[in-house]
């Protein structure tokens, strides 16, 4: 199935649904990666990670893999379905830094405003690609910055046909 069709169907997915979907997705299941709640209007994401057994590093602490992963996809998905189909929205690059070692429970928490998202509408409105950058932290129990990932997607207007 091509990619896009893939895509489409992602986008008919209720916030619930998703959640469902993606607590369930193996890698993040595999991982330990919980999402909490994602938001009805998709403007925001939170996601928990527990140390285990299986998502340890040789030194006991959180995998520095599973804490990346826990922060891959959700500022794509999340503007994939706050600016709809008729958007190219793809991760370009990305970056982690290790502040302290990650014990206990871990959260990221996503957010997009609306101003943001309308800033990303005006810089593509004529077919513009676009490359927001965003910063998520994770933080253990006492809400202490663990690590902080920044993320650069790629977003573009489809260009009319014709």
């Amino acid at each position: 199935m091509p990619v896009f069709k893939r895509s489409f169907a992602f986008m008919k997915m209720t916030p619930r649904v998703a959640r469902l979907v993606m607590n369930l997705w193996p890698p993040f299941a595999g991982a330990g990666i919980r999402i909490q709640r994602i938001a009805p209007d998709w403007h925001e994401v939170d996601v928990g990670l527990r140390l285990r057994w299986f998502n340890r590093n040789a030194r006991g602490v959180h995998f520095g893999g599973s804490l990346y992963a826990m922060t891959d996809p959700f500022y794509m998905l999340m503007l994939m379905q706050l600016l709809g189909p008729e958007y190219n929205v793809w991760d370009k690059a990305a970056s982690i830094e290790f502040i302290r070692p990650g014990t206990g429970r871990l959260q990221a928490r996503f957010r997009l405003s609306p101003v943001q998202v309308e800033a990303i509408r005006q810089a593509t409105a004529h077919g513009e690609r676009h490359l927001p950058e965003f910063t998520v932290d994770i933080v253990n129990e006492a809400g202490e910055t663990v690590s902080r990932v920044r993320k650069t997607l790629y977003v573009r207007r489809h260009r009319p046909r014709g």
